[in-house]
C-alpha cells in the first residue's frame, strides 16, 4: 500500500469538506440528523489501516506536543535538563542565560541568535501570569503555542507590546481579571506553552548586559500574582538528569508503537477545528473497534510504524517543507498558523518544530547548492549577499548550518551561525557580504566570515526575524550557494 497517497487523498478530502463548510453549504441542523459511525460494526483490517495512516499523519504534531509537555513538567523545579534545556513544573518556565548548547537534543533547528526560555501550561488547572520586563530597544518575542503548534499570542517587539503582566487563560476560563494585569491572552486549547526569545549579540559585553532583562522573564500560577515584578538568577539553575542529550537526531517524542494509546486522550483534550468533527468521529470509531478487536489493534501499530518510516521520516528533507523561494531554497509556509494545512504542520513538527509566525520570523532552508548538488563537507561553498540584499528585517537575520539531523555540527570555533549578532563580519569592496561554508578554513583573512561544516552532509537555514515587506510578501530571494571548483 502507498501510504503517502492514502494519507494525502484522505487529507485533501478533509480540506475539501472544510472549504464546503466555509461556503455555507446547507447541513443538518442538529447532531441527531447526522448519521454517526457505529461502534458495533466490525472493520476489515485494510480499511482500519487506511484510516489509521491518516490519523497518524494528522495527529503526529499533537502527540509530539503532548509527550513533550508530559516529560518537561516532570521537573520538580525550574532547572536545566542535562545542563542544556530549560525545564520546569507545569505553569512555570525556566530560562537559559546564554545561547543554547549544541549537545541538546530536545528540539531540532535551534538557533544561537537568542536566549531561549521554555514553559508548559495546563490552563484548565490554572491560568498563568507571564512577566514581560522592559527590554528597551532589544528584539524580543514570547511565542505561545497550543496543542496543535499554532501560535496564539502576539507579545513582542514587532507588536509594540508593553512591559507588564500577561494573563494566559484556556478556552473555558470565565473569571474576573486581577487588577494589575496588562492583557489577557487566550489559548484555543487547555494545552499551552511559551518560548521566550531574546536577541543577544555574540559579544561578552552583551552577554553581561542581557542578564538583568532575562532574570525578569518569569511565569507562575495566577494565585501567586501580587503585582510586583519577580526575578530569578537563571545562571544558577541546577542540572537534572532527564535523558535527551548526546548526539544523533532529535529525541523520539512520538513512538509509533504507542501513538494510538495517546490519540484517544488527544481527541478528548483538543477540540476539533471547524470542519474536523467528521474526522474526529472516524478516528474515535477506529479506536473503539481496536479496543475490542486485537487484530485491528495490531494493524494500528503496524500502520504507525510503517507510516512513520514511509511518510514522517521524509519530512527531514527540506524540499518537503514550505514552498520554493528561488536559488534552490524553500521558505516556510503558514508557520505557526497552520489551520488545516496538515502537510506543513506535520512537516515542520518533524523537521523544525516551534516556528514563529511569519510576521515574526520567516525561515529559508535547503539541502542543496544552486546546481542541485547535496551540500557536503567534502566541498567548499560561497554564499554572497549582494550589496543591500541581506535579508530585509527590522529585527535580525542569520545563516545557520545544521548537520543531516538538523543539529549543530561540532567545530573548533564553536561557531554555528553568522549574521546580525556578529560585529566582525567583513564586507567585500563592493559592499556585498560573502560567507564561506566548508570543512576547512578559507584562510586567516576570511575566517571571521567562515561557517564551519562537518565532513558529511549538511543543510543551510536563514532566519529573518521581524521581516520587512520583501520577507513578508515573499519577493526577497535568498542568495545562490556556489560550490567552489
Amino acid at each position: 500500500m502507498d501510504y503517502t497517497k492514502v494519507c494525502m487523498v484522505l487529507l485533501y478530502g478533509v480540506l475539501a469538506a472544510t472549504r464546503l463548510l466555509g461556503q455555507q453549504v446547507p447541513l443538518p441542523q442538529t447532531p441527531a440528523d447526522l448519521a454517526q459511525p457505529s461502534d458495533a460494526v466490525t472493520m476489515p483490517v485494510e480499511y482500519a489501516k487506511t484510516v489509521a495512516a491518516s490519523a497518524y499523519v494528522w495527529g503526529w504534531p499533537l502527540v509530539n506536543q503532548h509527550n513533550r509537555r508530559a516529560k518537561i513538567t516532570q521537573a520538580p523545579e525550574p532547572a536545566l535538563m542535562n545542563g542544556t534545556i530549560p525545564v520546569a513544573p507545569a505553569g512555570r518556565l525556566a530560562m537559559l542565560h546564554d545561547y543554547i548548547k549544541p549537545e541538546q537534543r530536545f528540539v531540532a533547528c535551534p538557533n544561537q541568535d537568542v536566549v531561549y526560555g521554555l514553559g508548559y501550561m495546563y490552563l484548565d488547572q490554572s491560568p498563568v501570569v507571564v512577566q514581560v520586563p522592559d527590554f528597551g530597544d532589544r528584539f524580543w518575542v514570547y511565542a505561545m503555542y497550543d496543542a496543535r503548534t499554532d501560535q496564539f499570542s502576539k507579545i513582542g517587539k514587532p507588536y509594540g507590546s508593553e512591559p507588564g503582566f500577561y494573563l494566559v487563560v484556556g478556552p473555558n476560563w470565565d473569571a474576573e481579571t486581577p487588577d494589575g494585569i496588562t492583557a489577557v491572552v487566550r489559548s484555543s486549547t487547555e494545552f499551552g506553552m511559551v518560548v521566550p526569545r531574546v536577541f543577544q549579540d555574540d559579544t561578552p559585553k552583551d552577554r553581561k548586559a542581557i542578564q538583568p532583562f532575562i532574570n525578569q522573564v518569569m511565569m507562575y500560577p495566577v494565585d501567586e500574582f501580587d503585582g510586583t515584578m519577580k526575578t530569578k538568577d537563571w545562571s544558577k539553575l541546577s542540572s537534572l538528569d532527564m535523558g535527551g542529550g548526546g548526539s544523533g537526531g532529535e529525541t523520539k517524542w512520538v513512538v509509533p508503537e504507542q501513538f494510538f494509546d495517546v490519540l484517544a486522550e488527544i481527541l478528548d483534550d483538543v477540540p476539533p477545528l471547524p470542519g474536523e468533527e467528521a474526522m474526529y468521529a472516524q478516528f474515535r470509531q477506529l479506536l473503539a473497534i481496536a479496543e475490542r478487536d486485537p487484530e485491528v489493534k495490531r494493524a494500528l501499530v503496524e500502520t504507525a510504524v510503517e507510516t512513520d518510516a514511509q511518510v514522517i521520516a521524509k519530512f527531514l528533507r527540506w524540499k518537503h517543507n514550505g514552498t520554493p523561494a528561488g536559488n534552490g531554497w524553500n521558505r516556510s509556509t503558514n508557520n505557526a498558523a497552520w489551520g488545516v494545512d496538515y502537510f506543513d504542520r506535520t512537516g515542520t513538527a518533524r523537521s523544525n518544530i516551534y516556528d514563529n509566525k511569519i510576521d515574526e520570523t520567516r525561515y529559508y532552508y535547503t539541502d542543496h547548492d544552486s546546481n542541485g548538488g547535496q551540500l557536503s563537507g567534502g566541498s567548499e561553498y560561497e554564499v554572497t549577499f549582494a550589496a543591500g540584499e541581506e535579508p530585509p528585517v527590522d529585527g535580525f537575520w542569520s545563516l545557520t548550518l545544521y548537520d543531516k539531523d538538523h543539529f549543530f555540527a561540532p567545530n573548533e570555533l564553536n561557531r554555528f551561525s553568522l549574521g546580525t549578532k556578529n560585529k566582525d563580519l567583513k564586507k567585500n569592496p563592493d559592499g556585498s557580504l560573502t560567507i564561506y561554508v566548508g570543512a576547512t578554513s578559507p584562510g586567516e583573512d576570511k575566517e571571521t566570515n567562515w561557517l564551519p561544516a562537518p565532513r558529511g552532509d549538511f543543510s543551510l537555514y536563514i532566519r529573518a526575524y521581524w521581516g520587512q515587506s520583501g520577507i513578508l510578501e515573499g519577493s526577497w530571494t535568498p542568495p545562490k550557494i556556489n560550490k567552489i571548483p
